[in-house]
């Protein structure tokens, strides 16, 4: 009806342009209301109950703010729908049902008469009364049928409601953008008295009636400005006697008798007292009472009882010296004499020189007797109340008793190698299952086979690129080394050590067979022919994307590598024997940096930049999630036990956990000084080790014992230094030997260190 009244004031207004004004005798304010009741006139006679539908804001389907795409697809809908009934009213032939002009005469009625109520001194166009007339309905506006319902609930919905029909009742196009609202403000002398209703979605022009209404109850006033806040008051409650009582009700007949329940309980309070168990209050002594502080020194006393109580201090009991007739063994010489009176006052023993009289007569008065009984009483008046409870704590005892590294040994102390051939950084480093031989690889795009104690180079093979990761197979039966170069991991057979074994290992590679069906897989098997093979080349496995990191299951028949990509195939398992290769994860939490089988149980660490969690890989769920306190993780390393973890991060620090305890670190050791490149266990020695870019090795003892109650002894034991740091970077890799206490460093200055 908002929509129509307005439309009606236009068209008037727009016929009025240029002639006289039609009420002389009203001002712009009251004309511009009679023309509103006169347009609604002229509105209700005409529209019928689908033109009021429109106008009621159903030519619209834009929506306030919709950004999911539900909510798109529904203003499709409701736009189709709207084109439908546009359509259907565009049509000529719309009958005019009688209900509906019922209606709106009804409206009209109403909407005049609230104007009337506005004005009521002014002259309005009347029309005839109807039996609607006294309808006194308390719905805002006829069109929202909704209810009295949080409106927010349509918010992002193009509709506000639904009619009596069921169609539903559409929010007016809000078109104006930012600057159409600006323009509007500055152009439109109502702007700031105009509100948006929340019921209907129009906006609503506020009368002066309404405006001077909010003023005072923003004021704190009254709504009604003839109400009177300060009526005389009448007292009710006066301080005259009245005649008749405040209420009429008759005192109740228990007021008159005793209770019985009050007289039992002042019986038993007697009977207590004449019993003697509750004495009448004693009248206060207030004389002071006074107590000397230094003259009981019982202990039982109830100062001496107080643990922070000194006793007074005693005067030592005089001797012979004090004698006026001493033994002659108390009296000093003459070079004591003058000793003692060369003698600071504060170094003498005796304060007073022994003197000898012939009787207790001769003896004169004690010079210094005022003077000591001042002190003395100084001593009394102005000791500590309290004593000062000092701890006396020995730095040493603070210190945890640690055994000394001399009862720890055998461990790695001296370096006794160094491997030298590589013309860059030896990013990564590994043993041979027999301790034999040693693989390393490096940036120069090389790998190299060492002979461990002659420290010969007894292989090499070029590569495509930089090698990140090298790992000899466990199994002592397979005679095989996986490297990580670029995108693929290559399979070596370097073709050391027995002939039988090594070819033992190449007819077991050759005697695959593929499947009919090929499975998919995530990565490609290819073997290598030709030069290839000739380099000692087996098997290669080509990945999308970079391979970081590559380690190998205790049995020597799976490998896993680890991809650093922000997807989901960032770590991936491989078969050997069946050449087969699967994601184990859906989706991958985080960056991960470095994965690890575990040596006994069906277990599979996977370490990403903050956590380490543990995997088991039978029931195919997450079993533990370690908090390793750092900010970046770099490696990882087991326990050949199995229920203790270390790990080095790029904040310098090394955690070592106890899964059995927590999956908070057990403990946390901060003695390098830069970034741990890596960690290492020792297969049978409790040893462990960390290699850091400050360019050293520290070795711990790190005892773990088959009582769960005892907690795992960790024991700093050597600080190994080989390496000299190269580009910021200091050792890299780190790895003991498999059966003697001999450890393996690799550094950036493209050497290798064997300590023993």
């Amino acid at each position: 009806m908002a929509a129509e009244s307005m439309s009606a004031t236009g068209e008037m207004s727009s016929k009025t342009v240029g002639n006289k004004r039609p009420f002389p005798h009203l001002d712009e304010k009251d004309q511009l209301s009679a023309f509103e009741n006169a347009a609604l006139d002229e509105a209700g006679d005409d529209l019928t109950d689908s033109e009021e539908s429109i106008f009621s804001g159903l030519d619209d389907s834009g929506t306030d703010s919709s950004d999911d795409e539900d909510e798109d697809k529904e203003s499709d809908d409701d736009s189709g729908l709207e084109e439908k009934s546009m359509k259907k009213f565009s049509k000529q032939d719309v009958k005019i049902p009688e209900v509906s002009t019922k209606e709106e005469e009804e409206n009209n009625g109403k909407l005049a008469e609230s104007d009337c109520s506005l004005h009521p001194e002014q002259p309005v166009l009347t029309h005839p009364r109807d039996e609607y007339e006294e309808d006194t309905s308390d719905e805002e506006d006829i069109r929202n049928t909704v209810g009295n319902i949080p409106m927010e609930w349509y918010k992002d919905y193009p509709h506000i409601g639904y009619d009596l029909d069921g169609r539903k009742i559409y929010k007016p196009i809000r078109n104006k953008d930012e600057l159409d609202e600006f323009l509007d403000k500055m152009e439109n002398p109502d702007y700031w008295r105009t509100i948006p209703d929340k019921m209907t979605g129009t906006e609503i022009r506020l009368t002066d009636e309404q405006i001077d209404l909010i003023h005072r109850i923003q004021k704190g006033q009254f709504g009604d400005a003839k109400f009177n806040p300060h009526e005389p008051s009448i007292d009710f409650f006066t301080h005259e006697t009245m005649i008749h009582p405040v209420t009429s009700r008759p005192a109740h007949k228990r007021s008159f008798i005793p209770s019985l329940i009050e007289k039992e309980k002042v019986s038993k309070l007697v009977s207590i007292i004449k019993l003697g168990w509750i004495k009448p209050r004693k009248p206060r002594d207030d004389t002071p009472q006074y107590y000397d502080l230094w003259a009981k020194e019982d202990p039982n006393a109830i100062l001496g009882r107080h643990k922070m109580h000194i006793p007074a201090p005693k005067l030592k009991l005089p001797g012979h010296e004090e004698s006026y007739n001493p033994p002659p063994e108390y009296l000093l010489t003459e070079e004591e004499r003058l000793a003692w009176e060369q003698q600071e006052p504060e170094e003498r023993k005796l304060n007073f020189l022994p003197q000898k009289f012939t009787s207790l007569r001769a003896v004169p008065a004690f010079s210094r007797f005022i003077h000591e009984r001042f002190e003395r009483c100084l001593d009394l008046y102005l000791c500590p109340r309290q004593r000062k409870m000092r701890v006396n704590v020995d730095p040493e005892d603070l210190i945890p008793k640690l055994p000394k590294p001399k009862d720890l040994q055998p461990f790695p102390t001296t370096l006794a190698l160094v491997y030298k051939g590589h013309t860059n950084l030896v990013r990564c480093i590994s043993v041979s299952p027999s301790g034999q031989w040693l693989a390393s690889g490096s940036d120069d795009s090389t790998i190299r086979f060492w002979e461990v104690c002659t420290g010969r180079c007894l292989r090499t093979i070029e590569v495509e690129g930089v090698v990140r990761s090298i790992a000899w197979n466990p199994n002592p039966v397979q005679c095989l080394v996986a490297l990580t170069v670029e995108h693929s991991v290559i399979i070596v057979n370097p073709c050391l050590g027995d002939k039988l074994l090594y070819k033992a290992t190449d007819q077991l590679i050759a005697s695959f067979e593929k499947p009919e069906e090929e499975p998919v897989q995530p990565v490609e098997w290819t073997a290598a022919d030709g030069d290839a093979f000739d380099k000692g080349y087996r098997l290669i496995i080509k990945h999308n994307k970079l391979v970081k990191q590559v380690t190998w299951h205790g049995k020597g028949d799976y490998l896993a590598t680890v991809v650093p990509d922000n997807g989901n195939a960032q770590v991936l398992i491989h078969q050997l024997s069946k050449r087969r290769s699967q994601n184990p994860f859906r989706k991958n939490k985080g960056m991960v940096q470095c994965v690890l089988f575990h040596p006994i149980r069906p277990f599979f660490f996977v370490a990403t930049q903050r956590y380490i969690r543990i995997y088991n890989l039978l029931k195919q769920e997450l079993s533990k999630k370690l908090m390793t306190n750092c900010k970046w993780v770099s490696s990882i390393a087991v326990h050949p036990g199995g229920d203790n973890v270390i790990c080095g991060s790029y904040d310098s620090r090394l955690a070592w956990f106890d899964l059995d305890l927590s999956t908070k670190p057990y403990k946390m050791l901060r003695h390098h000084k830069k970034a741990l490149r890596g960690v290492a266990f020792h297969k049978h020695y409790p040893l462990f080790a960390s290699a850091s870019d400050d360019g050293t090795v520290i070795v711990c003892h790190g005892m773990v014992y088959s009582d769960l109650l005892q907690n795992p002894l960790i024991v700093p034991v050597k600080l190994l230094r080989g390496h000299t740091i190269t580009r910021d970077l200091g050792v890299l890799d780190v790895t003991f030997h498999p059966t003697q206490p001999w450890l393996f460093s690799s550094g950036a200055d493209s050497t290798i260190c064997l300590f023993t």
